[in-house]
């Protein structure tokens, strides 16, 4: 979803009504991990959304979005609750670093009414609207270099959502849903903006005024072929390609409170002086959709391709097999390393070498481009795959069956977002095994994880001689100790393991 910062009150005594006020308790989830508070957070234009409210997350101790979709006519909501929980469902598979996280969903049930309550990142640092108001008020231009890192993130998040199966429109892309963090990440909210459409087309008539001022305001960003019903990816091209421009020039000129002209544009895209922009930004608002580039194609475009560095790619083949690494092996290895001794060299027949020393490479600047790599602020797109993301479709009844009372509801069935970032496991052999098995020699397995958000899980079982490591593995997710995202490199990594301890065994003289 898409949320700006709330505006807070200055001095003392602004304070003092925030602490008093606006954190207090107005409601908790009934697993009690979200607590909503009285802070309200202003939303973009996201039909059905009753009301925004900052949230504590009790499990991370950070804020996120509380927001409320209310059904007044109890019979409309049971209409639509398959299609609802369905499309809920969905969006908690969805899974990119520049696309706003859906954390969670749960239906509340009443005699009269229903409401649909679900849980979103809260991006605190505001909407790229707020940065390029703010650094055009400061008689500053927009940098190159971070135009092009921006452009890069959006079209790396666009790039996942039409490549999913069934692709994934998004529909109200504009700088108001696009957040820029304090690191310089980028974010595009409001992803579920057509879905929203599709599942809630009355639920918005409260807010009909605003939306109507805010479509004015951002009618420029949407297509010619916008609600025509044949618009496909095509359309988020269009408005990305207007975004662009936006960063370029920080602001396109609107006559009062009026819509942006099409005049307009064409003189903001003119006086683009790199001919390499205008031609991209240009590519992307073709009338006919049919030539508008795909957001894969964007990424080779002159303008924003680049050879990777060697030191991008160690960064991302790092991050992606952390867990088979030792926990704070890039600190420790780069302790141990002389300052002094050299560690690359080039030579030249007619003039003197250039030897690169490890004292030429600073440990925290090291620490902070991995840390940045794994927040997604360099994606490696130039060797992103074209092959389809599969979006699951809802569980099937059995599975997702949410227990309907009065009030309130349970959450759906818990399932392990976290992913892993570090393993490491021991394995003894025990020659009592179980009664049932006691002719085999059972493994016992002690298997450590680390996950993302830098908490520890710590899980022990004995691994029978007919276990495999992939049932181990699918055994883990169905309980919810691992994201089923991480099934099969756990599975990899303890089949591994299993094999070499039966090699040390078989060395040692034992028998398996």
């Amino acid at each position: 979803m898409t949320m700006s910062v709330p505006e807070r009150k200055s001095g003392s005594e602004g304070k003092e009504e925030e602490s008093e006020d606006e954190s207090e308790i107005l409601e908790e989830s009934p697993c009690g991990r979200w607590q909503k508070r009285k802070e309200q957070v202003s939303q973009g234009n996201v039909p059905g959304v009753e009301s925004a409210s900052l949230a504590m997350d009790t499990e991370e101790g950070v804020e996120v979005v509380w927001n409320e979709v209310l059904f007044l006519d109890k019979k409309v909501f049971k209409a639509q609750e398959e299609k609802i929980k369905e499309m809920f469902e969905n969006l908690m598979q969805v899974e990119h670093p520049n696309i706003v996280k859906f954390h969670k969903y749960w239906l509340d049930m009443k005699e009269s009414q229903a409401r649909v309550i679900f849980i979103t990142e809260y991006m605190s640092s505001g909407s790229l609207k707020q940065f390029l108001k703010k650094t055009k008020k400061n008689h500053k231009t927009m940098n190159v270099k971070a135009w092009k890192r921006w452009c890069t993130q959006i079209l790396s998040a666009l790039s996942y959502l039409h490549s999913c199966d069934p692709p994934i429109i998004h529909g109200n892309l504009t700088c108001d849903t696009i957040f820029i963090q304090h690191n310089g990440l980028i974010k595009i909210g409001s992803v579920w903006h057509r879905l929203f459409v599709n599942v809630f087309p009355d639920a918005s008539v409260h807010s009909k005024g605003r939306q109507h001022r805010d479509e004015q305001r951002n009618l420029h960003f949407f297509a010619p072929e916008y609600g025509a019903g044949e618009d496909g990816y095509a359309i988020d091209i269009f408005s990305f390609g207007i975004c662009a421009l936006e960063m370029a020039v920080l602001e396109i000129q609107a006559n009062g409170d009026s819509a942006v002209s099409k005049e307009a544009i064409v003189n903001a895209g003119q006086s683009l002086e790199d001919p390499l922009m205008r031609e991209f930004t240009q590519s992307c608002l073709h009338h006919d959709s049919k030539l508008r580039p795909t957001a894969h194609d964007l990424l080779f475009h002159r303008v924003l391709f680049e050879v990777h560095s060697l030191k991008l790619l160690a960064a991302h083949c790092l991050i992606n097999n952390q867990y088979l690494l030792p926990e704070n092996c890039v600190e420790e290895k780069t302790k141990s390393f002389d300052p002094n001794a050299v560690m690359a060299e080039i030579k030249h027949e007619d003039r003197q070498g250039v030897q690169l020393k490890y004292s030429h490479v600073s440990p925290l600047e090291l620490d902070k481009f991995l840390e940045d790599v794994k927040n997604g602020i360099y994606p490696l797109m130039n060797f992103a795959s074209t092959r389809p993301h599969p979006v699951p479709r809802a569980l099937s009844l059995s599975q997702e069956q949410v227990e309907t009372v009065k009030t309130p509801t349970p959450e759906p069935q818990e399932t392990e977002t976290r992913k892993v970032v570090q393993m490491h496991c021991n394995l003894e052999s025990n020659e009592e095994g179980t009664k049932t098995h006691v002719s085999h020699i059972v493994l016992q397995l002690s298997l450590f994880l680390k996950m993302d958000d830098k908490l520890h899980r710590q899980l022990s079982c004995d691994i029978l001689p007919t276990d495999t490591s992939k049932d181990l593995a699918s055994e883990l997710v169905h309980y919810a100790f691992i994201n089923e995202e991480d099934s099969e490199k756990v599975a990899g990594f303890l089949e591994n393991a299993i094999k070499q301890h039966r090699v040390r065994a078989l060395a040692s003289g034992s028998t398996q």
